[in-house]
């Protein structure tokens, strides 16, 4: 017969686990201190503000890198437009109307390649904030020529195909849609919106594996497998998506029809994004491959974005998404140094590989100042 006294310390033992388990993860995985977040970013910001041409740690010295019109650039000045709403400080603002100005307002060389419409998310961010309806004339002639030319090229990158001339990888979701969706928004023309609508479900439906809820980076990789026999989702294609989903449900109308499609994309994303990230807070560059994967911060950076303005909004439930973002924002802290610079950046590339702690990028700061903004929206 048992001994009903020993009950009791059972009990207590357990309860006591529990207790510590729960101190542990809180401990973990405790909310920002705002009195340091923002000076981090602020930081981080100031660095890239001081290196915009590339410094020696851009391996990849592409001339597109150089460019204040390029992607690479754009996506720092649409993380730095996050900051200037949240800093006291008129610099940040005053960065990017002077970037644009410099640049006469312009958009990249190429008519229909998406990243070269990227760095139109930060004029129309300055047309709202000081530089008037100028600022959005030249992206209003580009987008409209591409209306009235729309391209017909099919979606296939493989076999030498040019595909690029549509949104046929899935960075471009991030680099054109949120400029289409937030240009309807602004001119209350709702033909953008359609036609980044229409673009949109077709690039899904091309990439999208609907069992791994995951993007393939484009069709060059339906085929391709690692070592083990594992399909390549890459972590910072991912990060695109994820924050370009965010960046265009943020433009749309509560009410409008298309909105659910875009929701239901997010949280499919969210919950398999969930599954994925490394015990160091970061996610491995090759998103099945987490053996051996070093830190990454610019699909972190975007991935910890998604993630908190998903639960800001009340897309994602907090208590499940929270201590993920907030693991992976203590992760992105340690890869800030004291003088701002933000290393373990993937180079410029469209799949998994190395990455070192000197390794920096103009787009790993833009997902950092998103991600940071986005959480103290979350902690106000």
């Amino acid at each position: 017969m048992k001994d009903s006294r020993r009950l009791p310390s059972i009990s207590i033992l357990l309860a006591s686990i529990l207790l510590m388990t729960q101190g542990l993860a809180a401990a973990a995985t405790k909310p920002i201190d705002r009195d340091k977040t923002l000076p981090l970013l602020e930081r981080a910001a100031d660095w890239q503000l001081a290196h915009l041409e590339p410094v020696d740690t851009l391996k990849v010295m592409r001339e597109e890198t150089r460019s204040p019109r390029s992607w690479q650039q754009a996506a720092f000045y649409i993380g730095l437009t996050a900051l200037a709403e949240r800093s006291k400080s008129e610099r940040f603002k005053e960065a990017i109307l002077s970037q644009g100005r410099n640049q006469r307002w312009r958009l990249g060389d190429r008519t229909y390649h998406a990243d070269d419409q990227a760095i139109g998310q930060s004029y129309l961010w300055a047309s709202a904030h000081g530089a008037g309806q100028e600022a959005l004339v030249p992206t209003r002639r580009r987008l409209e020529a591409i209306m009235a030319a729309p391209p017909t090229n099919d979606l296939d990158a493989r076999g030498g195909a040019q595909c690029w001339d549509r949104w046929c990888w899935c960075d471009a979701l991030f680099m054109a849609p949120p400029l289409w969706v937030e240009l309807s928004r602004v001119t209350k023309d709702p033909r953008y919106a359609e036609f980044a609508h229409k673009e949109w479900k077709a690039t899904q439906a091309y990439l999208y594996d609907r069992e791994q809820h995951l993007f393939y980076r484009d069709s060059r990789f339906f085929d391709r497998r690692d070592s083990k026999g594992r399909k390549l989702f890459w972590s910072r294609g991912n990060g695109w998506v994820f924050a370009g989903v965010a960046r265009v449900l943020t433009a749309l109308p509560k009410d409008d029809p298309t909105r659910p499609a875009y929701e239901t994309l997010f949280k499919e994303m969210a919950a398999k994004i969930l599954t994925l990230q490394k015990p160091d807070g970061y996610w491995p560059t090759s998103l099945l491959a987490p053996e051996n994967a070093p830190p990454e911060s610019s699909g972190t950076g975007f991935f910890v974005y998604g993630l908190a303005w998903g639960i800001d909004i009340g897309l994602l439930d907090r208590a499940t998404y929270e201590p993920a973002a907030l693991r992976g924002w203590q992760a992105l802290e340690k890869a800030v140094d004291a003088d701002g610079r933000l290393g373990w950046v993937q180079q410029v590339s469209d799949r998994p590989e190395q990455v070192e702690q000197s390794d920096t990028q103009f787009y790993g700061v833009g997902a950092l100042l998103l991600a940071g903004s986005a959480l103290l929206d979350l902690y106000k």
